[in-house]
């Protein structure tokens, strides 16, 4: 397993309240992590330290290391903006940018100066667009407001938007919760042929999705991580009796 991401001791409190307690853990490039456990346990916690977006939360107070491609995000002198540009979020209800459908993919190409002239970015739109699994859909509409679109396109919509920066990892907190049976399976899908390009950490509470779409599970439990190995390993022949039991629906 190549890693892509090395957490080392990585603690974080919200005021005085420990939310990860020395959480070590490699997460494999080009697969699908999948973050599960029950509510409260730290998993969005987690999922959003892997790109700097707890500290935008005053109280939260941050320890420990996260290493990209050998690199700490948390060392000094490192730019903010890059890694959030690096390790996009795909959040859990979908926020499109108050413009236009064409524009909200448009806009990180040309904040981050990705693409020059109208026909690059065109085609541009177009690529992610289609890469998202909506372009078939909003083609003959891109001038139209995002928000005209249904909630399951506004999330296909945010996921191309964040593709067009041309990130490296893609970080999913519960993506699929707030939208219908076909959208989620839309996303799923989209998610499960990405993962050759990019790296993919989702968090979910839902199972059966687990079972789906994990290459390599994370077991989380009260801010600690539990157990963490291959899908198959963990799903089948668990080791510690906490997963076993979370598995077996006991909590």
């Amino acid at each position: 397993m190549e890693s892509h991401i090395q957490i080392k001791h990585l603690n974080v409190q919200y005021g005085n309240s420990p939310a990860l307690r020395d959480v070590n853990l490699e997460i494999p490039r080009n697969q699908i992590t999948v973050i599960m456990g029950p509510s409260g346990c730290g998993k969005t916690t987690l999922l959003k330290s892997l790109n700097r977006f707890l500290e935008l939360e005053e109280t939260t107070k941050i320890q420990g290391k996260v290493i990209v491609d050998g690199q700490n995000i948390y060392g000094k002198d490192i730019d903010v903006t890059e890694v959030r540009k690096t390790i996009g979020l795909l959040a859990q209800r979908p926020y499109p940018l108050p413009m236009s459908i064409y524009d909200n993919v448009a806009h990180g190409l040309r904040l981050h100066h990705l693409k020059k002239g109208r026909k690059e970015i065109d085609d541009a739109v177009q690529h992610y667009l289609e890469h998202a699994g909506l372009w078939d859909e909003v083609k003959n509409r891109l001038h139209d407001p995002a928000t005209s679109l249904s909630i399951g396109q506004q999330q296909r919509l945010c996921l191309a938007r964040g593709l067009a920066v041309e990130p490296e990892i893609i970080l999913g907190d519960e993506p699929t919760s707030a939208l219908d049976p076909i959208s989620s399976q839309h996303i799923e899908k989209k998610l499960m042929e990405l993962k050759s390009d990019y790296t993919i950490v989702i968090v979910t509470h839902i199972l059966r999705q687990a079972k789906r779409l994990a290459d390599y599970v994370v077991f989380m439990y009260l801010g600690e991580v539990v157990e963490a190995g291959p899908a198959q390993q963990i799903f089948e022949n668990p080791k510690k009796d906490r997963t076993k039991g979370y598995l077996a629906g006991q909590f």
